[in-house]
């Protein structure tokens, strides 16, 4: 096949110019599970409680990293190759103080006089309290560490398809950036700009998401409204919505308008994420949930524009089918959705061998859901005989930025009849995982049983 004759082109309309003689496709939700978006458990759930395409798993920094420059992977590749082993991709993050836990600040450093205060933490609930072991972050071999270890990691692991999202971690109480009640003994503002600086030059692909929105005046925390960052609501349907209350100036939604209008408009560029607050694991999804802090879990995501949550009460103890459908029907407003909404094939696909001229495409494509694709993604065009793909080409252009609510996408794509050996049953377009098991964006469309797993046919006059 020469692939110099076949011409495929994207164009970014903007306006919702019908297509002639075109088919009008049906909308139907895709599924809950598509791939970077949804419910998320930790690495290694059990089977078949909720469907979902990532996995969870934080990790401390003392095993990997053995020395000021000695890194040791292994145990992140065995991590990571268990999830993919599953089709899914995974979220990361790496810590160095964790209720209950002492293992998290590398050995080498406290031998060499790293000041370690530990504390009795309270605010664990709905959890027992537990000690906690804070490094003294101002310490110039701690920062020194840091700093080596971002650009190994990110040289590493910046855009390996295992991975989807990347929480920043390192500094405060399970890595979320505080030390609460003991906030005199978290990072600095210096020190989290050292991090910030560090996780921007390591990772340009793999999305790194802050747990505080801030401004440049916020008190505690270093500005972040301009930096490559998205952001997770670790108290989200708890913490998230405005209150009115002055004492819940901390949540999230109130933060980022607080942070100002590059934080508040992050969503269109970068990803946000979080966990539903423990107190709330699977009740959320009730038709009244009982606790009287809940917050509306659609509103939150409308208002946030979330992508994905952990939540460990769905993928724990099994449960209700009321609850697992109300769950299903709000986890798909999540996130991303693309609907294929119209197409044209021009001369019809039974008649390409007879047609005088190449076959022209064009497809019309809409955002259905609250945030946008992060990921750039390639699109791919197919021919599809006895329910196979006998011959694909890359598609130019890219999913990034489109947003919900914005004009219709048309891609557009012409073929050159030289090129099919046979009359194909249909044409057929998908998204590709980069992970090569991993599992296919699909689209808000019909579902193609003629073909394979992730392609949609594309149907002819």
């Amino acid at each position: 096949m020469n692939i110099q004759n076949l011409v495929l082109i994207i164009v970014a309309v903007t306006a919702e110019t019908p297509l002639p003689a075109q088919t009008v496709l049906k909308y139907v939700p895709a599924p809950v599970d598509n791939p970077l978006k949804g419910l998320v458990p930790y690495a290694g759930p059990h089977a078949n409680r909720f469907p979902h395409s990532l996995e969870y798993q934080d990790l401390p920094l003392s095993v990997l990293v053995k020395g000021a420059d000695e890194f040791e992977w292994q145990p992140l590749e065995d991590i990571l190759n268990d999830i993919s082993s599953r089709r899914h991709q995974a979220i990361l993050r790496i810590w160095m103080e964790y209720p209950g836990r002492s293992e998290g600040i590398p050995e080498f450093l406290e031998v060499g006089g790293l000041k370690v205060t530990e504390w009795l933490n309270t605010n664990t609930d709905p959890f027992p309290r537990q000690q906690v072991r804070t490094p003294d972050y101002s310490d110039p071999a701690l920062r020194s560490v840091l700093q080596s270890f971002l650009a190994a990691f990110g040289r590493r692991y910046d855009g390996d398809p295992r991975i989807g999202f990347i929480t920043a971690g390192l500094l405060g109480t399970w890595g979320e950036w505080h030390t609460y009640p003991r906030t005199e003994l978290m990072a600095d503002k210096t020190v989290q700009s050292e991090v910030m600086t560090a996780y921007e030059g390591a990772f340009k692909v793999t999305p790194v998401l802050l747990r505080y929105p801030a401004g440049s005046d916020a008190w505690a925390y270093a500005a972040n409204h301009d930096r490559r960052f998205g952001y997770h609501d670790d108290s989200f349907a708890w913490a998230t919505l405005e209150t009115g209350r002055q004492e819940d100036n901390w949540f999230f939604v109130p933060a980022l308008k607080a942070a100002g209008t590059q934080a508040v408009q992050k969503w269109k560029s970068f990803p946000v994420g979080g966990e539903i607050r423990p107190e709330l694991w699977g009740q959320i999804f009730d038709d009244q949930p009982v606790h009287p802090q809940a917050q509306d879990f659609a509103e939150c995501v409308r208002q946030t524009h979330a992508s994905w949550l952990l939540d460990t009460g769905m993928f724990g103890e099994r449960q209700s089918d009321a609850r697992i459908k109300n769950a299903m029907a709000q986890v798909r407003a999540m996130g991303y959705e693309f609907h294929v909404e119209a197409c044209r094939i021009q001369p019809d696909v039974a008649d390409l061998k007879k047609a005088s001229a190449d076959v022209s495409v064009f497809i019309q494509v809409r955002n259905t859901g609250v945030a946008p694709f992060y990921y750039d993604w390639a699109v791919e065009l197919g021919t599809v005989h006895d329910k196979q793909i006998q011959q694909t080409w890359p598609v130019e252009g890219s999913l990034l930025n489109l947003l919900p609510d914005s004009p219709l996408r048309t891609w557009t794509a012409r073929i050159s009849k030289s090129d099919l050996p046979a009359p194909p049953d249909a044409l057929a377009i998908r998204i590709v995982n980069p992970l090569p098991n991993g599992m296919p964006p699909r689209f808000a469309n019909e579902p193609s049983p003629e073909a394979p797993e992730g392609w949609l046919l594309l149907p002819a006059r």
